[in-house]
């Protein structure tokens, strides 16, 4: 049973419809690996036994008699604590939100339940989702599996070290300007960004509505794709026969490829060197609008961001930690025409970008320009904190600000992931290629 927790969703999935595997001793093997690890306090803000019990039992009785609701029916995954879970806490990692229990699931928890897939439980955060470190000394920092003295990415970082630890087979997050991919990237898992709109955001705590987008953190493209169709309410894209033979891809070397530290700049030209072995045309553009978009992230990031949370925070300041509320507050520094005209300037880019890279079947870039930063400084060193955060956020953030899904890969370099971008609503053609170039980088 050991073997089911480093197992691929898909692959349990198979392995419970051939009646290899029981969802309920599965879900009893992953509370079982929570409940004794030294670190599950880190991870989990809290568990979810009962409920994950009463759903195993049901896919298991699904599944003896030939009913199984999907590939993943009887799958247990974990949830970051920004989804509403019926009668369980919910926080987003903040003291403001302490207590706060809704009545309803998530749209997206309730669909994925639905499609039979197994609640563990709720993941540590960056507070409020608005850190690309994972650091939260308000509530709990989760672990980075490359490196216990650093801090894990964000801001669904309970996410990923559930998954990375073994104590959940996927875990879904949230991503606003990179906070499924960075965790992803620097826990080597595959992290799925959706297009803004795809996903219901019905239940789940806000950032910045314009930007929030939720996905999966897995161990495969496959994984990915079941997740998101399960919470979407729809049947999985079809991934066979994928490949990079004659695909087109472009590096984009606008400020993406700028200030790489050395590890994340080896691991990329290794992944675009098996690429090309693949079969892929790889070629670098320049697209000087990215730049453009990039001028408007602190106006329409955070003046939203305040707008949604303004009253909340500065009716309890001293319960945040005090770097994520400083940068809240920087919203207050736009008035209402900055911030219009802001959107005018992304939208003009987001055409201009979707133009420029039409003839390519996707865009590449480091996930990341760092490795993980060392959690001790965060909480002492503020220049650190907020160089390393910016950075953390930059190559990500250009999905986000043009309008894009995105596919973040693990490479051959721990901490290091591989980017690949789309046109908004093609998914579907982005994890065909994003399994393709999964195979290549293996």
């Amino acid at each position: 049973m050991q073997q089911w927790l480093t197992m691929t969703a898909a692959d349990l999935g198979r392995g419970i419809a051939a009646g290899d595997i029981d969802p309920v001793a599965l879900t009893q093997t992953y509370l079982g690996a929570i409940n004794t690890h030294p670190l599950k306090d880190r991870i989990y803000a809290r568990i979810t036994p009962d409920r994950a019990l009463s759903e195993a039992q049901a896919a298991a009785a699904r599944a003896a008699s030939g009913q199984r609701l999907s590939p993943l029916d009887g799958v247990p995954i974990s949830w970051k604590d920004l989804f509403d879970t019926a009668g369980v806490t919910t926080e987003a990692g903040s003291k403001l939100l302490k207590g706060r229990v809704p009545e309803v699931d998530a749209h997206v928890l309730a669909n994925a339940t639905a499609a039979g897939l197994v609640c563990l439980g709720k993941t540590h955060m960056s507070e409020l989702a608005f850190s690309g470190l994972g650091y939260n000394p308000s509530t709990n920092t989760p672990p980075c599996v490359n490196d216990a003295s650093a801090v894990p990415g964000g801001s669904s970082s309970g996410a990923a070290a559930s998954v990375a630890f073994d104590l959940a087979v996927a875990g879904i997050g949230s991503d606003t300007g990179g906070s499924v991919r960075i965790p992803s990237a620097w826990n080597d898992l595959v992290g799925f960004k959706t297009t803004s709109g795809r996903l219901s955001l019905e239940g789940v705590v806000p950032l910045a509505l314009r930007f929030d987008t939720v996905g999966p953190l897995c161990r495969s493209v496959e994984d990915a794709n079941l997740l998101t169709a399960a919470m979407e309410g729809r049947a999985a894209f079809d991934l066979a026969g994928a490949s990079l033979d004659g695909k087109r891809f472009a590096i984009l070397e606008t400020v993406a490829m700028q200030d790489l530290r050395p590890e994340p700049l080896e691991a990329f030209q290794q992944a675009i060197l098996k690429l090309n072995g693949a079969g892929a045309q790889v070629e670098k553009i320049t697209v000087p609008e990215v730049e453009t978009a990039m001028a408007q992230t602190t106006c329409v990031y955070t003046s939203e961001a305040y707008g949604l949370w303004r009253d909340v925070i500065e009716d309890n300041p001293d319960a945040m930690f005090a770097e994520i509320r400083d940068r809240f507050r920087l919203g207050n520094n736009y008035t209402a025409p900055d911030y219009v005209a802001a959107w005018a300037k992304l939208e003009e880019a987001r055409r201009a970008y979707i133009k420029a890279t039409a003839a390519y079947d996707a865009v590449l870039l480091p996930t990341s320009a760092i490795l993980p930063p060392h959690l001790d400084r965060m909480n002492t060193d503020h220049d650190y904190y907020v160089t390393e955060n910016l950075l953390s956020l930059r190559n990500t953030r250009i999905g986000n600000l043009l309008g894009l899904c995105a596919l973040s890969l693990p490479t051959s370099v721990p901490s290091c992931g591989l980017m690949m971008m789309a046109p908004p609503n093609c998914e579907g053609a982005l994890l065909r290629v994003g399994a393709a170039a999964e195979a290549a980088l293996a």
